[in-house]
Order: C-alpha cells, then structure tokens, then sequence
C-alpha cells in the first residue's frame, strides 16, 4: 500500500494521528477522533495552533481557557451543514466530550502563541460552487486566506457529487516561489456517501519521479507532499473530503499542469 495512503486506525478513540514526523514533512498535522456519548479528547497545542472541525455530532468543546458550550449541528457530513469549527492558538491546550455520536478533526501548524481561541464557524461560512460540468463541487472555506483566522493553516471542506472530478484540473502547489507559487503541504480526508464506495486520488509530478493513484475508502486520508493530486468520484458515491494545507506563507498560490491548463482557460475565458 502506497505511503500516501493512510487508513483509520480501528473505528474509535484517535483512529488518525499524522503528524509532521511521520508524513516525513514540516508543517501539516491531522488527527480524527470517532467519540462516543461521554468520551472525551483532550491535548496541548504546543508550537502548533489547532482548528477543530466538528465533521459529524455535537461535542462539548473548551480551547485556549474558554468555554464554548456544546457546539455541532451536523449528525451526517453529508447533510452539507456549514461545519461548527474551533480555532485554539498555540501554548495552550483543547477538549472535547462528545454529547452525540461525534467525528472530531484536529487540523494542526506551526504558530506562534498570541491570538485568542474563538469559534470560527458555521457563522461566515458560505457554501460556494466551483467548476463546471462534471469538474463542479460544492465548498466550504473554513479557513482559507481571505478569513484572517489562523497564522499558518488553510482548512477547506468540499463536496463532490457523484460522477464528478475535483482538485482538477491537475494542479500543485510545491515551490516556495510567491507570488506565482506557494509551498504547502496537504491531507485529504475522505468520506464516501454511500459508506461502501470509493473513490480515486493520483498524486504525481511532472517529472515522473513521484506518480501514485490509490482507491480511496470511507475515511482514509491521502497525504500531498508535492506534486498534482485530482481525484473522481465513480457514478452513484458521493465524496467529500476535509483539506488541511499549511507551509511557509498561509496563502495558496497553485499552477496547473501545462497539459491540462486549456480546461481551466476554456472554463474561466477571463483568467
């Protein structure tokens, strides 16, 4: 199985626990937890600033020495409720005891201590469209640069509908080179409607030296340390995936593949 790949490990408690070191990269963190009624996950943020994002079920959550009540509306992500999300700065810590059934992702970065845990969503949260045909999905910019909300991480939601491709066309964002590129890292968390499906994700280069294509299940996350990364979703599953990108600069500045640009140009004539 691809490196890239990474499958929950087991179905409750901490099942996703990325961390710099072991994606063999320097900035992008991502854990999930699957909480029942009454369990409860808690941890320091140390040098990284963390956004919680509550994917399914309501929990109760504090960060940063604030209380902020039980949070959470969304039962099944893919009711496609804006999500109810926490940011908790650096230097302090989080919790979260789950009064439902609770899917619980731990998006993380390097910071530095200074700005104030707050709730950052579902309010200011749009749901916007993005493509056309069957390039279209559906996202939700929890925390992208134009929401000043975070020091270093970009956080996204999208919904992609059945038969429909996204991240496309191919594109990266793998040089530390603004304004014309920005370097981040990048997790994709994936979820399939209905749970059997599957869906598909290639991760690969121009030069050839990296070129990866991995099904993707219910619930894996595939890792993007370099390189172009579109996936599809096959007729009747719907495929949703939760993005974490983080790097040097907190903006996201991308080039598409030479070959493929002409289906950006021919769908947005004025870029």
């Amino acid at each position: 199985m691809s490196d890239l790949l990474r499958k929950p490990q087991g179905t409750s408690g901490k099942v996703h626990d990325i961390t710099p070191e072991s994606a063999g990269w320097g900035y992008v963190g991502f854990g999930l937890y699957r909480l029942k009624p009454g369990e409860k996950a808690a941890e320091k943020t140390g040098e990284t600033e963390v956004i919680l994002v509550l994917v399914e079920g309501k929990a109760e959550i504090s960060g940063g020495s604030k209380d902020f009540g039980e949070l959470g509306d969304r039962m099944n992500v893919f009711e496609r409720k804006p999500p109810h999300c926490v940011y908790v700065p650096a230097g302090s810590d989080w919790s979260a005891t789950a009064t439902t059934d609770c899917t619980l992702a731990v998006c993380t970065a390097p910071a530095m201590p200074g700005r104030a845990a707050q709730v950052i969503g579902p309010e200011g949260i749009a749901l916007t469209e993005r493509g056309k045909g069957t390039n279209t999905r559906y996202i939700y910019p929890i925390a992208m640069e134009d929401r000043d909300v975070a020091d270093s991480l970009l956080v996204t939601e999208v919904f992609t509908p059945s038969g429909n491709w996204s991240s496309y066309p191919p594109h990266r964002h793998d040089e530390d080179n603004y304004p014309e590129m920005t370097y981040l890292e990048e997790t994709y968390y994936h979820r399939l409607n209905p749970a059997q499906g599957f869906g598909f994700q290639r991760v690969f280069t121009e030069d050839g030296s990296l070129d990866e294509t991995m099904a993707v299940s219910d619930g894996d996350v595939v890792l993007v340390p370099k390189g172009h990364h579109p996936c599809g979703s096959p007729y009747g599953y719907e495929m949703y995936y939760l993005n974490v990108m983080a790097g040097p600069l907190r903006k996201w500045r991308f080039k598409n593949h030479p070959d493929h640009d002409w289906i950006f140009r021919r769908d947005n004539p004025q870029a």
